[in-house]
């Protein structure tokens, strides 16, 4: 694994010196994930454009819950008394 590092290494460099700077990005994430633990087959498959496709129903229109949920446990706050709503405590002279 230690010449696959060094030749993407290689190929980053040579790239870089080229201008070609999203094939220098590619590889780049490629051996960050290779660095990572994943192997040379993974890391080569691995969709590292940085889009991603929409999932259905996750966020936004067609989303498959009506209603958002709250979090288990949370209470909503209390409501304000209407008597004493837009009073402040301190008195004003006279």
């Amino acid at each position: 694994m230690a010449d696959t590092i060094a030749s993407i290494e290689h190929r980053m460099a040579q790239a870089a010196e080229a201008l070609d700077f999203e094939e220098a990005r590619r590889l780049r994430d490629q051996l960050n994930l290779m660095r990572g633990g994943a192997d040379a087959d993974q890391a080569a498959k691995a969709d590292t454009s940085g889009l991603t496709r929409q999932q259905p129903g996750a966020m936004g229109l067609g989303s498959s819950r009506s209603r958002p949920t709250p979090p288990p446990g949370w209470k909503p706050p209390p409501r304000p008394d209407p008597m004493t709503s837009g009073r402040s405590q301190r008195k004003r002279p006279e």
